[in-house]
């Protein structure tokens, strides 16, 4: 099955935002041109544990905070940012944080504002930690080995 068949199988199948793997995430991304990944992290995850490189995809990156650094409360201007970008209703959107918990929210709050189709991608940029407490090893993008950048 194609990840635009399996995407639109998961989003009519459930109440709340869509969940996808990393993976499943970035073959939409590569197929579908008009996909777009937020990446909702903070300016100082960006800069120091890289952010995915989408040169390779026919989708794009938006970087648009939804808790603002440094003292974490929600971003007022998200949904405006995303507009701002030409990001319409249509759009199909894959929400994107260290883990998975602030893009499910996200996601789910954007699906709210009117946006039809809304995946949090499962496990984040680095996932959960390892035995030694380090991030990117086990599950979320970096682990599944897509592309990333460092700054």
């Amino acid at each position: 099955m194609h990840a635009s068949a399996l995407l639109a199988d998961l989003q009519t199948s459930l109440a709340g935002p869509g969940k996808v793997t990393p993976v499943e995430a970035w073959k939409a991304l590569c197929e579908d041109a008009g996909s777009v990944l937020v990446d909702v992290r903070t300016l100082p995850e960006w800069q120091f544990t890289g952010q995915p490189d989408m040169s390779a995809a026919r989708g794009r990156l938006l970087s648009i905070s939804w808790k603002i650094y440094p003292h974490m409360g929600l971003n007022p201007q998200f949904e405006a940012a995303l507009r701002a970008e030409g990001v319409i209703p249509e759009t199909r959107l894959f929400f994107l944080c260290r883990s998975g918990g602030r893009s499910h929210d996200a996601a789910e709050a954007m699906q709210r504002a009117g946006f039809a189709h809304c995946f949090n991608v499962l496990g984040g940029f680095e996932g959960e930690s390892d035995d030694l407490r380090h991030r990117g090893t086990r599950t979320g993008w970096k682990a599944s080995a897509l592309p990333w950048r460092q700054s």
